[in-house]
């Protein structure tokens, strides 16, 4: 065995030679992962791309997964920060989307997008103090974009800032001069802070300005207005008729005025100006005349000043069918039933397409008794509006009234089909089939129409009624009769048609004396009573021996020629045919 000496020698040569051995392989290695460090990637567009694909074509989730997955692998790269913040935000995850915008910022401080990005979801989490430092760094890095100050001015005035949103202003009004936009924003601060002064120096400034321009004189006035100035108001609303002598508004602004002075003759006088005006619009002028006149007035002690004002619209606009519509309402108002009828049908000769006015139409007609022209122009509507069951049903009550029953059951069975959640107007459908069918001869089909009425609305005086009266007539079911009749008349007990009823059922039931009471009470206006009471009246008396009288009465009822089929025979063999 050989054994070494390791002498001092011997070790210096070991180190040497174990450098010059290993340093350049050591050396090349830590360059290389230097150069390796050195060119890094700090971003990856593909990538980016590939997650702005998914996000564009709605797959939101696995856009976020990417986004986040690339913010872990290339952490300095400001884009990812701020599109997932983009989607944070849209998930209403505001907290976070703050956090990654301001990341986005702090990467690029210089992008403008960015900026405006966190200010967004700063004011969603309702952090205003950092919302308004960003928008007074980009103003200042950004002095020539206006709309950046108009934010921040909009964010002072939020905030109740309402001096550094003046000084905000005034900066825009320097870049642009005097402007409306500007001028009344600033008079809306000062009105905020009581300064009336300022407030009043901003429209005044405006008005200075443009001293041709009779707005702002109008403005101005309706400042003084508010102010209690009222004196001031007039000079300029005189000043603006100075100026623009065809202005359209100032007359309706004057009416106005002098309405709150309380001069009602002014005010006639300054509207009759402006609905003579054919530049200021038909629908300002009507608004106007609905809003200065309520219909009790109307109907107590300005009716003829409406009518003026409504008269001199269809003069100033006699080609538009609204100002006919308004007059026709206004007539109607005051029981003018025909002349309101005639507005109306001005209404549809201009314009045929309101509903509306085709049903007041039919009702004026209905309230005049004018059953011709009712189911003239009832039909007519039927074609214009199929599917409307009022126009059915007024136009079967004109069919009805020209005993025309074949054709009211048609109408009346096509309308009830069509009515919808309207148990009223449905109760009184069956109502009018249980007369018509009673007409035609068919009492069961009556009976049943009349008890489905009642099903719907227990209550319906008119129902009893007639339902009881056609009970009477046919000796049927009197009892029941009477139970409904004597309802009815606990509803209305003055109505003479139904006192007529009642009695004539207790006739039926041959309670003689009683039904002579009750037709008798029927018959106290006499004048007015049908010639079918008076055939009552006979008949009972002639049942309760007094002949003569009975004969009396049924050449009475003779001469109003409404009584029945018997009444000329029982006059002409003087006895009562049952």
């Amino acid at each position: 065995m050989i054994k070494f000496q390791l002498t001092k020698y011997t070790l210096l040569l070991f180190f040497l030679v174990g450098w010059f051995t290993f340093s350049p392989v050591l050396a090349q290695h830590e360059n290389e992962l230097d150069k390796q460090q050195k060119e890094k990637p700090t971003s990856n567009p593909a990538a980016l791309i590939d997650a702005k694909k998914l996000l564009i074509t709605g797959n939101v989730k696995d856009a976020e997964g990417l986004f986040r997955k690339y913010i872990d692998r290339y952490p300095t790269d400001p884009v990812a920060y701020f599109e997932l913040a983009r989607i944070l935000s849209g998930h209403k995850d505001y907290p976070e989307a703050k956090t990654l915008a301001e990341k986005a910022c702090e990467l690029d401080k210089t992008n403008i997008w960015y900026q405006l990005f966190l200010a967004e979801t700063c004011q969603l989490t309702q952090d205003y103090d950092q919302t308004v430092k960003i928008y007074e760094d980009i103003v200042a890095t950004n002095p020539n974009n206006l709309d950046y100050y108009y934010q921040l001015a909009a964010l002072y005035m939020g905030l109740g800032k309402y001096q550094q949103a003046i000084k905000i202003y005034d900066k825009i009004e320097k870049r642009i001069g005097i402007s409306e936009e500007i001028s009344l924003q600033k008079h809306q601060i000062y009105l905020q802070l009581k300064e009336y002064q300022n407030a009043e120096a901003e429209l005044r400034k405006l008005m200075d300005a443009y001293p041709e321009d009779s707005h702002y004189y109008s403005i101005l006035a309706e400042y003084y207005m508010s102010r209690d100035k009222k004196e001031k108001a007039l000079e300029l609303y005189n000043k603006v008729l100075e100026i623009d002598p065809d202005n359209a508004y100032i007359h309706m602004t004057l009416a106005d005025y002098y309405r709150k002075m309380g001069d009602r003759n002014k005010v006639f006088e300054e509207l009759q100006l402006g609905f003579g005006n054919p530049n200021l619009d038909v629908d300002t002028k009507i608004n106007i005349l609905l809003s200065f006149y309520t219909i009790n007035e109307i109907v107590s002690d300005l009716k003829e000043e409406a009518f003026a004002l409504s008269e001199l619209l269809i003069l100033t606009h006699p080609e538009d069918p609204k100002v006919y519509s308004i007059y026709g309402d206004l007539l109607s108002q005051d029981q003018q039933f025909e002349r309101a009828r005639d507005a109306f049908l001005q209404v549809i000769a201009l314009d045929s397409s309101k509903y509306i006015v085709w049903e007041e139409l039919l009702r004026m007609d209905l309230l005049m008794s004018d059953y011709k022209h009712l189911s003239r122009y009832g039909h007519r509507a039927i074609e214009l509006y199929p599917e409307q069951p009022v126009i059915y049903l007024f136009t079967a009550l004109a069919e009805l009234q020209l005993k025309n029953y074949p054709e009211t059951e048609k109408l009346l069975n096509r309308g009830v089909t069509m009515v919808a959640n309207n148990n009223e107007l449905l109760a009184q459908y069956y109502m009018y089939l249980g007369d018509t069918y009673h007409a035609l001869g068919q009492a069961t089909e009556s009976d049943k129409a009349y008890e489905k009425s009642l099903q719907i609305k227990d209550n319906n005086p008119y129902v009893l009624n007639n339902y009881s009266y056609y009970l009477a007539l046919r000796g049927k079911d009197l009892a029941t009769a009477e139970q409904m009749s004597m309802r009815a008349l606990d509803m209305e007990p003055d109505n003479s048609s139904f006192q007529d009823t009642y009695g004539w059922i207790l006739f039926k039931l041959g309670r003689f004396d009683q039904a002579l009471e009750w037709i008798g009470k029927s018959l106290e206006d006499r004048e007015n009573a049908s010639g079918e009471v008076l055939e009552h009246y006979g008949d009972v008396l002639y049942n309760l021996g007094r002949k003569e009288e009975a004969i009396d009465y049924w050449k009475k009822a003779l001469e109003k020629g409404d009584g029945s089929e018997l009444l000329q025979e029982k006059i002409t063999q003087k006895k009562w045919i049952e």
